[in-house]
């Protein structure tokens, strides 16, 4: 591609062709994944476009269209699964600058694509209502990667997945054709580009709802070791969670069961409330409900380590919130203290979801260590699992992977970079529909769709690299 004539074709758009500059905003955190380290470290765009307005990602992906250039769209680059790593090089669409809240109204916001879910938070909660999903990136992602690259997160313990009916109201998405169109989907349509990774349109306008506001309290409950036994403290802390998720009249917004040790070796700042050999549940509860909390919490073998409603200044100095130590963000803290670890993503399917897990976890002593998320998954409570894994080959990681599924437990894998061997496993015909539809060349986000570029390609058995990758 002829850089230098890309970027006077594209003004008045800031473009960005420095080599190191380009370099650092093509990556995201794949390197969670020690597997995606070794395929995607050396990815790289080759030029950075970063539009302020819908007017902008037009002229973007019209102009990249003629010189049939590809375009990876990227909002703060906070996703953990390669998708916003341009594959094929070519532009990076930067969607951090086009980041106004445009509304906020009684049950709702919308809001550009590069607009941080803190900032819309703040904004909301000057209504007394807040955002009703979250990640544990909160402070630092974008809505519009959200959206496209997210699944769910804090809050899904009551409102479930983000591709649950009415967990986002309404997409503004253009197309990238010879003459973009913009589209506005609602209802059945939201499928088309819900986590679909920017592969089929770039999202230019989020409506989605609000709740209520709270100041949430941050408590850790802690699980003595029965006898010594480390695993049976684990397990209460799984029932513990699982319990807490049904009780009708307590709201919480995150319940997280965390298996020692890694509350004691990796929760640093937190550390001076954990015993050693404690696992604990991290909960996010409204402060009304905290008394009826604490008489719950008093029922069982579990006891309230800390709460942030009662803490001193002192205690509460430097501490990070509850979510930071829940849902990814429990594996970056491991990462920061021993890079030899990765992680999985497991759903233990209801009714059985307790058994699952005590009978997985039985089975890797030592190898794998337990970390839980309660939702909501088709209207039941049950739980998600991001267990730590102490890495030592791809091989016994598939191993590792393969045991889950034939102990009923189904892996979403975020040690694939393609939206199908993520989780789906098979192609998604509406997305890839709307592709044909909306992407006719295939320029955007090449590589993570596989059903475009090989549509016989065998799920059972194989692991899909894309071609553009070889070369």
């Amino acid at each position: 591609m002829d850089v230098a004539r890309l970027i006077a074709d594209l003004a008045p758009v800031k473009c960005e062709d420095n080599a190191a500059i380009v370099k650092q905003k093509s990556r995201d955190f794949f390197w969670y994944s020690p597997v995606l380290k070794r395929q995607l470290d050396h990815v790289t765009a080759d030029l950075i476009a970063s539009p302020v307005s819908e007017a902008e990602v037009i002229h973007v992906l019209k102009t990249c269209f003629a010189h049939d250039v590809p375009v990876t769209p990227r909002g703060t680059g906070t996703g953990n699964y390669g998708q916003a790593m341009p594959l094929s090089g070519g532009v990076l669409l930067d969607l951090s600058r086009f980041n106004k809240v445009k509304e906020v109204s009684t049950g709702r916001f919308v809001a550009e694509p590069g607009a941080v879910i803190a900032e819309i938070d703040k904004q909301a909660r000057q209504s007394g209502q807040e955002l009703r999903m979250h990640p544990s990136t909160y402070a630092t992602a974008s809505i519009g990667g959200f959206i496209a690259g997210g699944s769910g997160g804090v809050g899904s313990i009551n409102f479930g997945g983000l591709r649950d009916l009415g967990n986002v109201i309404r997409l503004r998405v253009v197309t990238m054709e010879a003459e973009p169109r913009i589209l506005e989907l609602g209802g059945e349509d939201l499928q088309k580009v819900s986590h679909a990774y920017g592969t089929n349109g770039i999202i230019t306008e989020v409506e989605m709802p609000l709740g209520p506001a709270y100041d949430w309290v941050d408590v850790l409950v802690g699980f003595e070791p029965a006898g010594g036994d480390a695993f049976d403290g684990w397990m209460e802390a799984v029932r513990f969670g699982d319990d807490l998720g049904l009780q009708d009249g307590i709201l919480t917004k995150n319940i997280a069961p965390i298996q020692a040790p890694i509350p004691e070796q990796y929760f640093l700042r937190h550390r001076k409330f954990i015993k050693n050999g404690q696992s604990v549940c991290v909960c996010m509860v409204a402060p009304f409900a905290m008394d009826a909390f604490a008489t719950f919490v008093a029922r069982g073998p579990g006891s309230i380590l800390y709460r942030s409603d009662t803490a001193t200044d002192e205690e509460k100095k430097g501490l990070p919130p509850a979510f930071e130590l829940a849902w990814n963000h429990t594996t970056l803290r491991g990462l920061r203290v021993d890079p030899g670890i990765t992680y999985l993503q497991v759903l233990y399917p209801f009714p059985d979801q307790v058994a699952r897990v005590e009978a997985v976890s039985k089975r890797f002593p030592g190898e794998i260590m337990g970390h839980l998320e309660y939702v909501r998954f088709d209207g039941h409570v049950t739980c998600f699992g991001l267990p730590i894994v102490k890495f030592t080959t791809e091989e016994r990681l598939e191993e590792i992977m393969r045991i889950h599924e034939e102990e009923g437990c189904p892996i979403f894998n975020p040690h694939r970079y393609t939206l199908e061997e993520g989780g789906m496993k098979q192609t998604d015909a509406v997305q890839l529909d709307f592709k044909r539809e909306a992407d006719p060349r295939g320029l955007l986000n090449p590589g993570k769709m596989v059903a475009w570029d090989n549509p016989d390609f065998d799920f059972s058995n194989q692991t899909y690299l894309f071609p553009g990758l070889e070369r």
